[in-house]
């Protein structure tokens, strides 16, 4: 595994973006009805949010996705470039719509039951990255989130390796995270969660089993990947590499919206990496992160800075 590239402070960001619509319930969930809830939208994609929390947290970014030729897709791009997202190669199509997800919590702010329209993704081949090979020639790290199709998650992989720069990786859900198993021994940052650790290792188990998270942390670094971050939601997170493992609580902290809260950790945590902060503090960072995300009714908490991320932890 290569080493971080000193010459650049550069993050290459590569997934999905689009738009999320998200209902809170006042009350249980009733069948064949309208629900009165409180619903927001805000901008999303995993990819996009990391990009947009790393801008904000001041690391260098670049985004690479897709957006369609409509409203949405302008409107998404010109949130992302004023956060200050390199935004200057993503490409528009007219071949689908812009990305959309639409997620149900419960008046507790748990997650339900969701739905994503990502057709748009298909758009982000390999040809795509070869044109802006550029990039990965100046980049110090890559994050890509594994909504790419699986060309594309091989080219980005193949630059990374010509370039020798370190890829971040977000297997994003149980259904998507085999994409990313031939690909863990040129891996320095996995980010699953438990259902997604659980596929990736072949050992299911539950977010509260923090002894368990902690083998699969373990197991995924003896599967190649240098640095095993498995988050637990409310359980917080286990980390190992190498040389250390741990497991962080979450911050008690009241839920206003679970949406994003995990590319928010998921950016401080490289953000840290990319800082020379030690691996235990980049965990605490990620779980200080998640909890300002997790208390803010949006995607991403606007006014994200390390010196917040302290404050969280000394809370």
């Amino acid at each position: 595994m290569s080493s971080l590239n000193n010459n650049s402070e550069l993050v290459l960001v590569i997934g999905a973006s689009g738009l999320d619509v998200v209902g809170r319930l006042e009350g249980d969930l009733q069948l064949s009805t309208s629900n009165p809830s409180l619903i927001r939208t805000s901008f999303g994609g995993v990819a996009r949010n990391v990009a947009e929390n790393l801008a904000r947290l001041g690391q260098p970014v670049s985004l690479l996705t897709v957006i369609g030729k409509d409203r949405l897709g302008e409107t998404v791009l010109a949130h992302t470039r004023s956060a200050g997202v390199d935004v200057s190669e993503v490409y528009a199509t007219d071949k689908y719509p812009t990305g959309f997800y639409i997620g149900v919590l419960n008046e507790h702010g748990k997650r339900e039951f969701a739905f994503s329209d990502m057709r748009i993704i298909e758009e982000l081949t390999d040809a795509y990255l070869v044109y802006n090979e550029d990039l990965f020639e100046k980049a110090g790290m890559i994050f890509l989130d594994a909504n790419l199709p699986e060309k594309a998650i091989k080219k980005a992989f193949t630059l990374a390796h010509k370039y020798k720069i370190p890829v971040c990786t977000d297997p994003t859900s149980g259904i998507l995270s085999e994409r990313l198993l031939p690909y863990l021994r040129q891996t320095k940052l996995i980010m699953p969660n438990n259902i997604e650790a659980g596929i990736l290792t072949g050992h299911p188990f539950d977010a509260a089993d923090h002894v368990k998270a902690l083998d699969a942390a373990r197991a995924l670094v003896n599967m190649g990947v240098e640095l095993a971050f498995v988050t637990l939601a409310e359980y917080g997170l286990c980390y190992a590499s190498s040389e250390t493992n741990g497991h962080i609580p979450a911050i008690r902290t009241n839920i206003v919206d679970p949406t994003g809260a995990g590319d928010a950790l998921t950016a401080a945590i490289i953000y840290a990496i990319m800082n020379d902060i030690g691996i235990d503090d980049a965990a605490r960072l990620g779980v200080s992160a998640a909890s300002l995300a997790l208390r803010y009714p949006g995607t991403v908490f606007p006014d994200l800075t390390l010196e917040k991320l302290y404050d969280e932890l000394a809370i």
